[in-house]
Order: C-alpha cells, then sequence, then structure tokens
C-alpha cells in the first residue's frame, strides 16, 4: 500500500463510524425499518458500516414527498442556468473528492483502486458536465401541418424518477442516471444496492453541504428487497431507470402494469460474444484488449465479452494465449500494489460463480482457474481465479446464462455464417465483437448481429455521445448521449387554429 492510498484510506475509516441515513426532502433521517444492513468489505469480511433500511411505508413517505416537490415545479421551472451550474458544480465536487470517493467504491464493490480511481469516478463527473450541455439544448419541434395550423412540440419533465443503481459500478450508473433526470427538470429518488451505498451517500453529503439545491429534488433511499420493490409500484412515481439482473427489470415492468404505467428504461443482463476470424488483424494486441475487457472489474460487467468464438485456425494459439494471462493474473487486495484483479462484490455473487464453475466441470473443458483464490492474505475474501472453459457447446447453461464473473467460455467455428448463428444464439442482446481484416465482411457480420452494441477490431468502446444498450432480453431504451432524455422527458404536442373561424 502507497502512501498517496494510505491518507484517503484512514479519511475513509473515520467517514464510515459515522452515522447513515436517508435522505428525504433536504434532511437526512433514520430509516424506520426494523432491519439493520451492514455493508461489508468483500477483501476480507470487515464491517464497514451499517444503517437502518428504509420499509415500505417510509418509500412510499419519500414517493409523495417528491410527488409534492415536482407539482410545486421549483425544479421543473427553474432556470435553465441554473440547472446547468448545479451539474457543473457536482462535477466539481466530485473531482475535488476523487480519491475519497475512489476509495470508498473500492472498500465496498472490492474492484481495483486503480479501476475507481482513474475510470469510474473521474467518468461521473464527465457525466454531469457532459449533460449540463443538454440543458438547454433539447426541445420541442414545429411540425408540418396543413395550413391554417400551428402544430408545435414541448419537452416536459415526467415526473419523479426513481434510480435504481447497481452494485457493480455504483457512483457510475447512478450519475449516469441522475444527470440527464435533473437536466430535464424532474425530481429524483436515488437507490443505490444496499451492497455498495458509500459513494452516493458521501456524493449526497457533499451535494447538501456544500450546494443550494430544492428541497425534495434529490432524495437518497437506501433499502433493499421488498421495500425497494414499492418504489416502482407507487403510483407517485412516473419513472424508473433501472440496471441490473433481467428478472428484476421483468418485474418492474409487471409492477409497473400493475401500478401507474411509469415508464422504464432497463438496462440488464448480457452474454455478449466476441467473433475472432482467421484474419483478425494485430492477433496478439486484439487477445489482449479483449482479455483485459472480459476479466476487468472482476468480471463483474455485463457488456463483458463472456464468449470468445474463435475460427478453427486459430483457436488453439488464442486459447493457450488466453490460459497463459489467466494464469499469470494475481488476486488480491484492491489497494495493493501488484494485485491485478480483486475480490467479487458480495459473498451470494460469489457463491453464485462457484456453482457455474462445477456446472461448467460437467458440460465442457475446464482449462484455467475454476477455483477461489482464497490462500494466505485472501483467506477471508470472496476471491476467484480468472477461469477458461474450451471447447463450449452453445447449447450450455455457462454459454446461456448471465454468470457475472471471471468466466470465460471458447468455441471454435468454422463459417462466417455457424459465427453469427453462435453470436445471436442466446436470449441476451446488450454487445458483440467483430475482429476481422475484412472490412466488408466486418459490416455484414455487424448487421447480422441482433445486439444493441458491435465493436469491430476493438471490443469496449464507449462514450458519452453515443447510446449505450441493448436488444432482447438485455434492456430497453438507452443511456447516456441525447437517447437518454427522451426517457427523462415527456413530448407534449400543441394545435393553433388562426385560419378563418
Amino acid at each position: 500500500m502507497t502512501e498517496s492510498i494510505a491518507a484517503p484510506l484512514e479519511w475513509a475509516r473515520k467517514w464510515l463510524a459515522t452515522p447513515k441515513k436517508q435522505y428525504m426532502n433536504g434532511q437526512w433521517i433514520d430509516g424506520n425499518s426494523k432491519e439493520q444492513w451492514s455493508v461489508k468489505d468483500p477483501s476480507n469480511g470487515d464491517l464497514l458500516c451499517h444503517f437502518n433500511m428504509a420499509d415500505s411505508d417510509q418509500v412510499e413517505q419519500m414517493a409523495q414527498q417528491a410527488h409534492q416537490t415536482h407539482d410545486e415545479q421549483v425544479w421543473a421551472k427553474s432556470n435553465r442556468d441554473s440547472r446547468a451550474k448545479l451539474l457543473r458544480d457536482i462535477a466539481t465536487l466530485i473531482r475535488s473528492n476523487v480519491e475519497k470517493l475512489a476509495v470508498l467504491e473500492s472498500l465496498a464493490n472490492g474492484k481495483l483502486y486503480s479501476e475507481s480511481l482513474e475510470g469510474d469516478i473521474p467518468t461521473c463527473a464527465d457525466i454531469f458536465d457532459y449533460y449540463a450541455g443538454w440543458v438547454d439544448k433539447f426541445y420541442g419541434e414545429t411540425c408540418p401541418v396543413e395550413e391554417g395550423y400551428l402544430n408545435y412540440t414541448t419537452k416536459e419533465p415526467v415526473g419523479v424518477c426513481g434510480l435504481i443503481a447497481p452494485w457493480n459500478f455504483p457512483l457510475y450508473q447512478a450519475s449516469l442516471k441522475i444527470a440527464p433526470a435533473l437536466a430535464m427538470g424532474n425530481t429524483v429518488i436515488i437507490k443505490p444496492s444496499e451492497y455498495t451505498p458509500l459513494t452516493a451517500i458521501y456524493l449526497m453529503e457533499l451535494i447538501d453541504q456544500e450546494l443550494s439545491v430544492p428541497k425534495g429534488v434529490i432524495n437518497l433511499l437506501l433499502t433493499g428487497g421488498q421495500a425497494a420493490n414499492q418504489l416502482t409500484l407507487s403510483h407517485h412515481v412516473h419513472k424508473i431507470s433501472f440496471t441490473g439482473s433481467t428478472g428484476v427489470g421483468q418485474k418492474i415492468v409487471q409492477n409497473s402494469g400493475i401500478s401507474n404505467l411509469k415508464s422504464a428504461t432497463l438496462e440488464l443482463g448480457g452474454k455478449s460474444p466476441c467473433i475472432f476470424f482467421e484474419d483478425t488483424p494485430n492477433l496478439d494486441s486484439a487477445i489482449d484488449r479483449a482479455f483485459d475487457v472480459m476479466f476487468s472489474h472482476k468480471g463483474e460487467k455485463c457488456s463483458e465479452p463472456t464468449r470468445f468464438l474463435i475460427h478453427e485456425s486459430i483457436y488453439d494459439y488464442v486459447l493457450n494465449a488466453l490460459i497463459e494471462k489467466a494464469n499469470g493474473v494475481k488476486c488480491g487486495n484492491p489497494f495493493a500494489a501488484d494485485a491485478q484483479q480483486g475480490p467479487q462484490c458480495n459473498e451470494m455473487q460469489f457463491n453464485k460463480i462457484m456453482s457455474y464453475i462445477e456446472i461448467g466441470k460437467q458440460e465442457a473443458e475446464l482449462v484455467a482457474g475454476g477455483y477461489a483464490d482464497t490462500e494466505g492474505d485472501n483467506a477471508k475474501g470472496f476471491y476467484i481465479r480468472p477461469t477458461i472453459f474450451s471447447n463450449v457447446s452453445p447449447s450450455c447453461r455457462i454459454a446461456q446464462e448471465e454468470i457475472f464473473g471471471p468466466i470465460l467460455c471458447c468455441t471454435p467455428f468454422a463459417t462466417t455464417e455457424e459465427a453469427v448463428t453462435m453470436a445471436n444464439d442466446t436470449a441476451f442482446g446488450l454487445a458483440a465483437g467483430i475482429y476481422t481484416s475484412n472490412v466488408s465482411r466486418a459490416h455484414k457480420v455487424a448487421e447480422q448481429i441482433d445486439a444493441g452494441m458491435l465493436f469491430i477490431n476493438r471490443y469496449g468502446c464507449y462514450g458519452l455521445s453515443s447510446p449505450f444498450g441493448g436488444f432482447k432480453q438485455s434492456g430497453w431504451g438507452k443511456e447516456m448521449a441525447i437517447h437518454s432524455l427522451s426517457s427523462y422527458t415527456k413530448s407534449k404536442s400543441v394545435w393553433v387554429y388562426y385560419g378563418d373561424q
């Protein structure tokens, strides 16, 4: 551990000892559930902090209060410059506290400190700056209608937005929801995962202490289970933005139907393929990139390439290179300078991944990893070796079901048609990668693959000006770019008759 990490870690230990509460209508309040939740360090099982969850009644109370704030239009009718300024001020707060936020993120999630410090947290600031720029640039239009009429549309805030962030990219995913929702004039209820609420709590503390925000515009909900379900059932919530499992996403759709038909943006699961054709350019670099994207963040990413489809002529070479890389990875404490992979986020996820490894051993050939890395300093943590299965049939469970961990399935193919068929042979359609020197084939295969994002010759390209989202059971709608703004607004058509009376 370096001195640069020691200081924010020491700060974090002191901060974790302070009470953790809900934030509603501009005030910090205790959760009124009898259930006390403990946030634990996945690297060793130590208690980080605890808090009382909100129960269903308190969730509904927060929804009603947010609804009242929205009806009063204290934010919806606010000056657009003031909205943009708030978003930029939040970006500044994040940048001014990047080390503290990065430490809290890695403590609760288990991802490497470098992954939080160099990637996740700085990008959160960029998100708020990006959407600050959209505040006065997303608006209605005039429509070409028959003579004697003027028709125009307006963009209005959708209302109260329930923003449910996952545990794998806690503050990053929360920021992708908060920023566009506020930019369009909505009031928000942020619900981080109970496993990783630390960065959301601290950012809310900073906003409360440093910035002037009308009461009730930003609310923080700490809860889970059935109480969290109330957020999606409440008639006082008009939109849900959720990132997480497909099963929960389906439940949110059901809840929308039996409540007020609230709209939903759902960023769900994936089982993304990465196709290596025989003419893959810079093959060694392609292997390095695809491996890094697959196993970074402990494999707990929805868009990671969990299925490598490799042309039979290069299959052995690629597989051997992957095995060598996997065997060389050092699992360790997220704050250790030599660690290359941290622990899985929580015990439930650790057990799920280990169960899939056992399933995989019955279905395919295990060629790397396949066991928990819990020796020495890792003894009390949820560490799992990077695991690779070879000759995986497309029908195998490990090839069909989202595992959300460091497990890679490798399958050979002979023809382009076979590769496309295997790539599409899942219930998911989030992302896909294509490596080839043949530009015509690249475009043709990209057109044929049923996924929301295609990466040609470099897997995992993301930018705030490009939409993020998938097809099929990978979700509804898009995040990032202009595409997310429509989901945080409602369009109104206004007709004016100026012809003869």
